[in-house]
């Protein structure tokens, strides 16, 4: 039976799973970094160490599973759904206007398609869930923060030019924080792990991951705790907005910074309460995603079927 590869890019790593339908046969992780490295290199070099790499380590699955037949791809940006270009990436800084789906496809001579990773996050949590109906929100919260969009009628709705549902990008904060994508004050840079590690920041001059503050929060640090506080109110003044335009049953929050949605819980319930409006309260089911990172992957492989 042909098998499909779905692949996670992320900041820090790549996450290849290779599935026969919605079975994941095998997992695969590699070292990238490809962040720091679009942040310290200029945009030609880093683009080619992106391909290299994930078409090196393609290759190494590719060894083991011969009878792959396409490759579907979640890559954090703004990706132009008619020509696959990756228009911007506001968390690899300097990328624009770049295909990752024909290149990659030249250098390992298999069908490759290209998604937002949220989009493919969405689709993957979509299919886990049994396509539920009314649709479903997924947001990721990980270096950045992302979202999906599922319709009512099953499919991922993008929008025309592909950048529906940038969630991460809807200021919550104005005149805030600076943001990779030009604007100031944008959600993600508050509720994701680089913004819970600014927050603590600015309010002890201590420089920590997120899982560090989480560590601190449970061991009663009241700067901890109020940093993820901060995630959870401000997530939930997005949501309560993105809610009033399109009124989606069923969210699905993701993501590595997920893990510690103990210590956003009730910020974020009590925000959301508030900023919605009457007649949506007590109507949205909340669920955290127990995928781990299989989601992005899954939906990734599973759109090469739509999309390609």
């Amino acid at each position: 039976m042909a098998l499909t590869i779905g692949i996670d890019v992320g900041g820090t790593n790549l996450r290849i799973g290779v599935f026969s339908g919605l079975q994941l046969i095998e997992e695969t992780r590699f070292q990238a970094d490809f962040s720091r490295f679009c942040k310290e290199h200029a945009p030609d070099v880093a683009w080619q160490k992106i391909l290299n790499v994930t078409s090196n380590a393609i290759q190494t699955v590719l060894q083991k599973h011969a009878n792959v037949n396409a490759i579907g791809i979640g890559f954090p940006g703004f990706i132009n759904p008619q020509t696959q270009t990756i228009e911007q990436s506001p968390n690899f800084s300097g990328l624009k206007n770049v295909n990752l789906a024909a290149d990659l496809s030249q250098l390992i001579g298999k069908k490759v398609i290209v998604e937002n990773d949220a989009n493919a996050a969405a689709y993957g949590e979509y299919c886990l869930a049994g396509k539920p109906g009314g649709g479903l929100i997924y947001l990721g919260l990980g270096t950045g923060l992302g979202g999906g969009f599922i319709d009512t009628s099953g499919k991922l709705y993008s929008g025309q030019h592909g950048f529906a549902m940038e969630v991460g990008h809807i200021i919550v904060t104005p005149n805030g924080r600076q943001c990779g994508c030009g604007n100031q004050g944008c959600v993600e840079q508050y509720t994701s792990a680089s913004g819970v590690a600014v927050s603590y920041y600015e309010v002890t001059n201590q420089k920590l991951s997120a899982h560090e503050i989480a560590e601190r929060a449970r061991a009663g640090d009241e700067n901890a705790l109020n940093a993820y506080q901060q995630a959870g109110e401000s997530l939930a003044v997005m949501l309560a907005h993105v809610q009033k335009m399109i009124d989606v049953p069923n969210v699905v929050i993701g993501g590595g910074l997920s893990q510690a949605w103990d210590l956003m819980q009730n910020a974020f319930n009590a925000r959301l309460e508030a900023d919605l409006i009457p007649v949506l309260r007590g109507k949205i089911n909340i669920h955290i995603s127990s995928a781990g990172d299989a989601a992005g992957m899954l939906g990734a492989a599973m759109l090469v079927y739509s999309l390609g």
